[in-house]
């Protein structure tokens, strides 16, 4: 049955995003005209998810948003948080690499929704180049949407975070909103198969501007981390209740 479920979630996703797309091609008269048809299409996908693959979204911590621009630091474990944040934040945009730009149809939304891509063959150049953009976004209010792991990393490994969390912060000069999650113990990167349950997505008490490089990396890590490593305590238990087969932690496993 889960199978069957994740197979018929994916091509309902599958099916909505292209069906979205080709009749929001109007939305590319503006930015936030895109940004209002991203966050349409993900709350369309998230109620498929929940209705056909059995995955609700759970988001905590609601409160702990500041009001104004913000740079969000978010665990990244899976495709699920990269739809779902889309729909907490007003005017959100990603930093991404830009390679996402050349995929035929969403490329276009990407490059026109004012998003942070990165040419990363650039070096130290991308960089100062992420900075500018990045200070953009935030003199325009907008919340700036980073993993600071770069990547998907499965549950429970061991963390991996990049300096560019720690050049955007000492840039820009705005609050730092801390995600954690446990996203990957429902919707597993590079599978198709969906785990019914819950799975939540909690936004921890802002790091406030002004922190020290070092210092301010050690609490963005601790806080993210830790708050994570207790979700997918919960998620597993959760998952082992259902029947369904738990994802082994990942902790203690050497860096690929």
């Amino acid at each position: 049955m889960v199978i069957l479920r994740s197979v018929a979630f994916s091509l309902a996703f599958y099916l909505a995003t292209t069906l979205i797309a080709v009749f929001g091609l109007p939305a590319l008269v503006s930015r936030r005209a895109v940004i209002r048809l991203a966050q349409g299409w993900a709350n369309v996908v998230l109620w498929l998810l929940r209705v056909v693959g059995g995955v609700t979204v759970e988001f905590r911590g609601l409160s702990n948003i500041p009001k104004g621009p913000i740079l969000v630091a978010a665990k990244h474990q899976s495709a699920l948080e990269t739809l779902a944040l889309v729909t907490v934040f007003p005017d959100f945009a990603y930093i991404l690499k830009r390679e996402l730009l050349w995929i035929p149809l969403i490329g276009w939304f990407l490059s026109r929704s004012g998003m942070v891509a990165i040419d990363r063959s650039k070096g130290t150049r991308a960089m100062a180049a992420m900075n500018e953009a990045a200070r953009d976004v935030i003199r325009d209010g907008r919340q700036l949407i980073i993993f600071p792991e770069g990547t998907r990393r499965p549950p429970g490994a061991p963390p991996a975070y990049k300096l560019g969390i720690t050049h955007l912060y000492a840039t820009l000069g705005v609050p730092c909103l801390p995600v954690a999650l446990d996203t990957g113990l429902y919707w597993p990167r590079r599978s198709l198969l969906r785990r019914p349950g819950t799975t939540v997505i909690e936004f921890l008490a802002p790091i406030p501007p002004g922190l020290d490089r070092a210092r301010f990396l050690d609490t963005v890590q601790s806080r993210i981390e830790g708050a994570s490593d207790a979700l997918l305590a919960a998620g597993r238990a959760d998952l082992a209740a259902r029947g369904h087969a738990v994802p082994v932690p990942l902790r203690d496993a050497p860096m690929p």
